[in-house]
């Protein structure tokens, strides 16, 4: 044996091969075998396993990898809602698709999902909404913004009577829902570049609490109220929480915020949208300087 081993080493010494002493590389590692690893991966993770090599980013981009990071609804949001077909798309692309912003509904919502999980989120604008008095511009007016992902915010100058709500009715996938209003007090504009509030409007809110509801169809209720007094910053205030326990039937939510003590008058409210997501992502808003939870 003292001869054979010796005779390996003069032979690797001298060049040869010796298949003992070869060292495996990331390419030789099965497709399989690098596409069942990053399914264990959020999909950031993968993207940027996928930069490792040829083969990492080939397995990558296996269906298997990113049907589990779909939602379960995702063909009923892009067949019902998008109207796109899923036929002849990849998992990877479906995914990409639905992470950004889609919009639906004449524009008046948008729909996305989460990067890091997958969770679904949407936003309904305040056009998608109804408002007391809207019509009339000596209470309310349309202003653009680029502090709003619809472009659009509505404002209110000065009403006795506030009265903002909507619906929506969606598949929603199981789990525990948050429900939003981004709520601002006073009116932004741009001054020499810089931005500028300007609160002249503004009165009424600390005399008596806005109150925000939510209602589902699966009899759950929610009833918070709260003193604005947020000028010139965009709060997420937290209105309640939603069980979804069956992904295949609609769900119908109704959501709204009043102020309807006609003893006084309020003003200088801008009303951007409506958010919903998973709780686990409203616990990050709740976590910022940006939310106010109401009580």
């Amino acid at each position: 044996m003292g001869a054979n081993a010796s005779s390996s080493i003069d032979s690797t010494q001298n060049g040869l091969s010796n298949p003992l002493s070869k060292s495996k590389k990331l390419e030789d590692i099965p497709e399989a075998c690098v596409a069942l690893v990053l399914s264990y991966l959020n999909p950031p993770e993968i993207c940027m396993m996928a930069r490792i090599n040829r083969a990492f980013h080939a397995a990558s981009s296996a269906d298997f990898i990113w049907e589990s990071k779909l939602p379960s609804n995702y063909k009923y949001i892009l067949e019902k809602l998008l109207g796109l077909s899923v036929t002849g798309m990849r998992k990877k692309d479906i995914f990409a698709k639905l992470s950004r912003s889609n919009s639906f509904d004449g524009g008046t919502k948008e729909i996305w999902i989460d990067r890091n999980n997958g969770g679904v989120c949407l936003a309904i604008c305040s056009k998608g909404m109804r408002i007391t008095g809207i019509d009339d511009r000596r209470y309310w007016n349309y202003i653009s913004t680029d502090e709003s992902r619809f472009q659009t915010v509505a404002y209110l100058q000065q009403m006795w009577w506030l009265e903002v709500d909507g619906d929506l009715e969606f598949q929603f996938p199981v789990g525990t829902y948050s429900l939003f209003f981004r709520l601002q007090l006073g009116r932004v504009t741009k001054r020499l570049g810089r931005r500028v509030c300007n609160s002249d409007h503004v009165h009424g809110w600390d005399i008596k609490p806005a109150q925000f509801q939510l209602t589902t169809s699966n009899n759950e209720r929610a009833i918070s109220r709260c003193y604005l007094d947020n000028v010139g910053t965009w709060i997420h205030h937290h209105v309640g929480d939603f069980v979804v326990e069956d992904p295949t039937i609609m769900t119908k939510i109704r959501f709204s915020l009043t102020q309807i003590d006609c003893t006084h008058t309020k003003g200088g409210l801008c009303v951007d949208s409506v958010l919903v997501c998973p709780i686990s992502l409203a616990e990050v808003l709740r976590s910022s300087d940006s939310l106010i939870v109401t009580k």
